[in-house]
């Protein structure tokens, strides 16, 4: 199987769990207020309510004592690579039993753009033509093939004949520089030059999750990584991990977080402090 390539982070610091899975446990905490958002559920699915301004950060845990890759998908978009999200991408490295804070959408391997709450419309995902998923935070969880250490083949042994051969089959230095040239040609554009040329998008919902908040791509911030090697144990993720978000409004409109039913004409049983005069 082909080795794929992760990213490991270089801080990580939380110390309660909210969204608890087999692999990796994921949370949402608003950075504005420093709490951990709560997670409501509903129809088997998980939602948690967002300020709109405000910033947040993905929390991950591996709660085992091995390696895993999380590919992180915001709004249907790969957190590290801004492609539109598939679990076969690249993603984050934990160690065993690391926790990993998430602060924005990854722009270098020392740089991020802020995760913040806003309108749908004015999301990362809309505003790049992807506006089908948006309000939705998920990860794809990976195992760790374990390492197949072999010894180092044996040089090849050839005869005066089969050398010369060899050689003369041997692709040239100028022929190897031009065919790289020629791949580094046809690679597509990424970076500052996709996101000028992404079209803007228009609002779009869809009728089983309209929700109200998007993520945009705020401010740049430093948050370190290096590169790691992790080959997959399985060509399937081993575990995938969602969470809906939504303003609080729209999550009481939809039924997801309940609220008393009391009003000023409606009795209640515990209205007074003491029993005044009659």
């Amino acid at each position: 199987m082909k080795a794929m390539f992760g990213l490991i982070l270089a801080l990580a610091a939380t110390t309660t769990r909210a969204h608890v899975h087999n692999l990796v446990d994921l949370q949402v905490i608003d950075r504005d207020t420093g709490r951990i958002i709560e997670v409501h559920h509903k129809g088997g699915r998980a939602y948690v309510a967002g300020e709109p301004g405000h910033r947040y950060a993905v929390m991950m845990q591996n709660r085992t004592g091995e390696r895993v890759m999380a590919v992180l998908s915001v709004d249907g978009v790969n957190a590290v690579t801004g492609e539109t999200a598939d679990p076969y991408q690249g993603g984050y490295v934990l160690g065993p039993y690391e926790r990993a804070e998430i602060n924005g959408w990854r722009k270098s391997m020392s740089e991020v753009a802020q995760f913040v709450f806003s309108a749908p419309e004015w999301s990362y995902a809309a505003r790049t033509g992807r506006p089908q998923n948006v309000g939705v935070i998920g990860v794809a969880v990976f195992r760790e093939r374990a390492p197949v250490y072999l010894p180092p083949p044996s040089p090849p042994i050839y005869r005066d004949d089969d050398w010369r051969r060899k050689n003369a089959q041997a692709p040239s230095a100028a022929n190897e520089a031009e065919a790289m040239a020629q791949r580094g040609q046809a690679a597509p554009a990424t970076g500052a030059a996709a996101d000028a040329a992404a079209p803007r998008a228009k609002r779009e919902r869809s009728e089983d999750f309209a929700s109200e908040l998007g993520t945009a791509h705020g401010r740049r911030e430093w948050s370190q990584v290096n590169t790691t090697q992790f080959e997959r144990r399985s060509a399937r993720p081993d575990e995938v991990v969602e969470v809906q978000y939504d303003t609080f409004e729209h999550l009481v409109e939809r039924g997801v977080i309940r609220q008393p039913r009391w009003g000023r004409d409606e009795p209640r049983a515990f209205a007074g402090s003491f029993v005044p005069d009659p």
